[in-house]
């Protein structure tokens, strides 16, 4: 239930259709007599906010400040590593399978790191998370069996994968994912996620006792000239405030239901020790 109500609040809920929303239900207001004013104020609420958002740099700040939550890690900082958990959330799991390439889409860099991590800890298992996100239909394949494939065809060995296909979203992640890896004291797992997902997903795991290293990837934002410049299409930085609104909602929602038990996530007490990586290559 909370996954459907999740999928249905947060397409209404999303900037890019809640302005459009209100502009069209507007135009419609003003054509009648008795809510002309009304429905000119809420059009022009509408055009002004979509501007306003879509071409100024709020869009950026709103995503900087959940990707600065968790800093990139460099492999030099990276403790021994015993297992990666890769989320899924980057790949276009029917055309991947069907074509026979990989179809990634803009979080791809999921998948790329997890093949580079691999290839620097031969002994880690890397443990794939993704079914299916879709609502209203049901897809062939999952995330995690196309993840599988692209990482094969990348030169990791499929002995090392460890399949949990049944998630639809971050909480079923994190539950699925530590049943199946089943973490043993001592042990020491990488979490390769988006970073403006890296928040709420370490929320998760931590809720669920999976005691994870967050190595985020897919930077929307590195500071800079970008957080005091505008974008060049309203499109494009609409969907960068997708983006942060659906992640500032999730936060806000695993938190009231329970998921969570932190609303804003940070970092842990005791990073991970420098230098101990380069000694597991």
């Amino acid at each position: 239930m909370f996954f459907a109500l999740a999928k249905i609040g947060f397409f209404f809920l999303a900037p890019s259709n809640l302005f459009t929303a209100i502009t069209g239900l507007g135009i419609l207001a003003a054509f009648f007599a008795r809510t002309r004013k009304i429905g000119l104020g809420m059009a022009a609420a509408g055009v002004v906010a979509t501007f306003a958002f879509g071409l100024s740099p709020l869009p950026s700040l709103a995503l900087h400040v959940l990707e600065s939550r968790y800093p990139p890690l460099t492999v030099d900082e990276l403790p021994r590593v015993d297992g990666i958990v890769v989320l899924g959330g980057s790949i276009q799991q029917d055309a991947t399978m069907e074509l026979g390439q990989p179809v990634l889409n803009e979080a791809g860099e999921r998948i790329t790191t997890a093949a580079i991590l691999a290839r620097l800890h031969p002994q880690a298992r890397l443990l794939l998370s993704g079914g299916s996100g879709a609502l209203l239909q049901d897809d062939r394949y999952s995330e995690a069996e196309a993840t599988a494939r692209v990482l094969a065809d990348l030169g990791v060995d499929p002995a090392r994968f460890l399949i949990e296909d049944r998630s639809r979203d971050t909480f079923e992640n994190a539950r699925f994912s530590r049943a199946i890896a089943d973490p043993q004291p001592g042990e020491v797992w990488l979490l390769v996620t988006s970073a403006w997902h890296m928040p709420r997903s370490m929320a998760v795991f931590r809720a669920e006792g999976f005691e994870v290293v967050p190595f985020p990837v897919d930077f929307r934002t590195i500071g800079g000239q970008e957080l005091t410049r505008g974008f060049r299409s309203v499109s494009a930085g609409l969907m960068r405030l997708d983006i942060a609104a659906r992640e500032y909602l999730g936060l806000l929602a695993y938190r009231l239901t329970g998921r969570t038990g932190e609303l804003v996530p940070g970092p842990s007490p005791a990073p991970p020790s420098p230098g101990i990586g380069s000694a597991s290559r």
